[in-house]
């Protein structure tokens, strides 16, 4: 739980690189003014600032601030406090520390340079969360001009620059591994204003010591250099005039601070930056309930095969081509996330399939089994080739997988919102065809759409229209089905919920879910670039809450087309910044390979965390309790009515903790 007032301020952050090309706008904004006056009012005075010699508070704002704020360049300063979180095990929870410098101490443009680092978090039993395994930082860097993308900072370099007049923002994570022991976990995040690298070679050695320096070295190597069948005296004599060398090395000016502390130079110098650092104290509470491996609520989410494919250059099949979408695979997997792999043909039919790889090969096994995934859908080959190969593929597919013990997570996701009854048959011919193969097949069949980009006034007259259609056409399939409907089209009503699961047949194993994609829009819940972090977070609430039993987002990486891996981002023509994007490729921003997350990821990953304590809570006091907790706390009680700040989140998760704690 976090002490510092939460903030739905709008979008932005800086970076210590130019930010990178997204549709052509540097995505920064402008920086109105050197808002904090500079240094007029300040002791320091208006020379040159050596912040080695200067407390960092004096130098720069530090705040800390929720997961869910979007930190803007113009984010104003708030109190430093201490920092409370609370997590189970297996859990991830964030926190963002704001930046702001109060006046320059560089010369090159920028305000500074600052370091910033974490301790291992300790408990008083000895548990530890370690820094680089457990404990990340991240860049907060802004997506058209809205803070989006978390870029890893280099735990050996953990550096940004700052700008004058801007605030910066750093995303931390904690990673509760399963087996943590409970307890108050403690430590700090020490931020430090440092020379840049142009200062620092201002205090370099004079060419001359440098001189003597590289003499002195090259004698001692030469003496040093081992010498075949060398007698025992000759080799003695050697290492005493190397020693020799090496004292008139130390007694050197460049050495005499050094000399003059003993030696501890480089002590002394780490002990400056801990005596000018600012600290942030945190606390992190890791109670003795430990989120399911298996996530409760299966999420299904798409990735464009075919945007790897043009983006990293890569030819369908090939070794490079598995590698890329295992990658992918395995680390969207970290989100609660359960990946499937897409291409689209004609009419919005599409192969969907989790495993690239065929039933029978072993990573099949190793994919399918994964605890962590809670659906995966089975390839129907012939959805965009009908050919005789294709059918007989698919039949040893299914005949392989339907024996194992997985096969209850498996599904066929064959047209992404069908439009009319001809396409609806099409559907129903390939479901009696897969039922010859095995009579629990499960097909994903979204309906109730709003592809017809209807105005808002007359939505729900065409969806009432919609709602009859669709539940007679219901009683037109006699197999098992996940009916997926539009969040767009219910939009705020509620009744129209109940309707829908009032018709459904739990007993034939009919499951509704529910998806997300151009709609709805705000103040509805959705992942489009720049709403609220609450409304990020609260897509999965409206889930939990509306009863659905899976989820399904059409795509994570759908870019407009793209030749090469550090090509500019550019969201898809006609639909809201951010729809079908969840992650950037590293390339993008440095030389890494690795994926970078989206602010709006993670705040997905946060919902479906929330998803465990409400189930939790449901165990113990039953769902219309958990129901009565979201709305009494205020995080959630409709569509258009939730949370606007994390305060809420935070007494809920409390709530959670404080009644099924064991």
């Amino acid at each position: 739980m976090e002490s510092s007032d939460p903030s739905s301020a709008a979008v932005s952050k800086t970076q210590e690189i130019s930010v990178p090309p997204v549709e052509g706008v540097a995505g920064g904004g402008t920086s109105y003014g050197w808002v904090d006056g500079g240094l007029q009012g300040s002791h320091l005075g208006s020379s040159v600032i050596d912040p080695t010699k200067v407390h960092s508070a004096d130098l720069l704002h530090v705040w800390s601030m929720p997961s869910t704020a979007n930190v803007s360049q113009q984010e104003a300063p708030r109190p430093l406090e201490h920092v409370n979180l609370l997590a189970a095990r297996n859990e991830r929870e964030s926190l963002q520390i704001a930046l702001r410098p109060k006046v320059s101490w560089a010369s090159s443009g920028i305000a500074g340079p600052v370091q910033i680092q974490c301790t291992d978090l300790c408990s008083s039993s000895g548990g530890r969360l370690v820094v680089g395994q457990s404990i990340t930082l991240r860049r907060v860097v802004p997506i058209l001009g809205v803070p989006d993308a978390l870029v890893p900072i280099d735990p050996s370099s953990p550096q940004i620059n700052l700008l004058p007049g801007e605030t910066t923002a750093v995303w931390v994570s904690l990673n509760v591994p399963c087996g943590q022991e409970p307890g108050l976990y403690e430590g700090e995040i020490c931020i430090t204003a440092m020379r840049t690298d142009s200062d620092s070679k201002a205090d370099s050695l004079p060419k001359s010591e440098r001189y003597q320096l590289y003499k002195e070295l090259k004698t001692c190597l030469g003496i040093t250099e081992s010498r075949d069948h060398s007698p025992s005296e000759e080799m003695i004599l050697r290492l005493s005039s190397t020693s020799t060398t090496l004292r008139r090395m130390l007694v050197l000016p460049a050495f005499q601070d050094c000399h003059e502390n003993n030696g501890l130079g480089d002590m002394m110098d780490e002990d400056v930056m801990n005596n000018v650092a600012v600290r942030v104290k945190l606390s992190l509470t890791v109670w003795d309930f430990t989120l399911p491996l298996t996530p409760s609520l299966p999420a299904v989410f798409g990735i464009s095969e075919t945007v790897i494919e043009d983006r990293f250059c890569l030819e369908h099949g090939t070794k490079g081509w598995y590698d890329a979408l295992d990658h992918h695979f395995r680390w969207l997997l970290q989100y609660r996330i359960s990946p499937f792999f897409c291409r689209w043909g004609d009419s919005m039919r599409i192969l969907a399939y989790t495993c690239p790889w065929p039933a029978d090969h072993p990573k099949a096994n190793e994919y399918y089994s994964d605890p962590r995934l809670a659906a995966y859908a089975v390839p129907y080959a012939p959805i965009l080739s009908c050919t005789d190969a294709a059918k007989n593929s698919l039949r040893r597919e299914v005949e392989i997988l339907k024996t194992e013990a997985h096969w209850s997570k498996a599904y066929f996701y064959l047209w992404d919102e069908p439009l009319n009854m001809e396409q609806y048959e099409v559907i129903r011919n390939i479901s009696n065809e897969l039922r010859t193969y095995t009579p629990d097949v499960q097909v994903v069949l979204n309906w109730l759409l709003l592809r017809l980009r209807l105005l808002r006034k007359f939505q729900m007259f065409y969806v009432r229209i919609h709602k009859s259609f669709a539940l007679g056409l219901k009683n037109h399939f006699h197999h098992l089905f996940f009916f997926l409907y539009s969040e767009w089209v219910l939009g705020t009503r509620e009744d129209l919920v109940k309707d829908i699961i009032a018709e459904l047949r739990p007993d034939l194993g009919e499951e509704w879910w529910t998806y997300v994609c151009m709609g709805p829009s705000d103040p509805q819940p959705n992942w489009h670039l720049g709403m609220r972090g609450t409304q990020h977070r609260a897509v999965m609430w409206r889930a939990w809450k509306e009863g659905g039993t899976g989820f399904l987002y059409w795509g994570t990486n759908c870019y407009e087309k793209a030749m090469i891996p550090s090509a500019e981002i550019c969201f898809r023509r006609g639909l809201p910044p951010g729809d079908g994007v969840l992650f950037y490729p590293g390339e993008v921003f440095s030389s890494s390979k690795e994926p970078v997350a989206s602010l709006r990821i993670e705040r997905i990953l946060s919902g479906m965390q929330d998803i465990e304590y409400l189930n939790l809570y449901s165990s113990k006091h039953g769902r219309e309790e958990a129901l009565a907790l979201l709305e009494k706390t205020g995080a959630y009680l409709g569509p258009d009515r939730y949370a606007h700040d994390h305060g809420p989140v935070d007494v809920m998760r409390g709530e959670v903790y404080r009644t099924c704690r064991s």
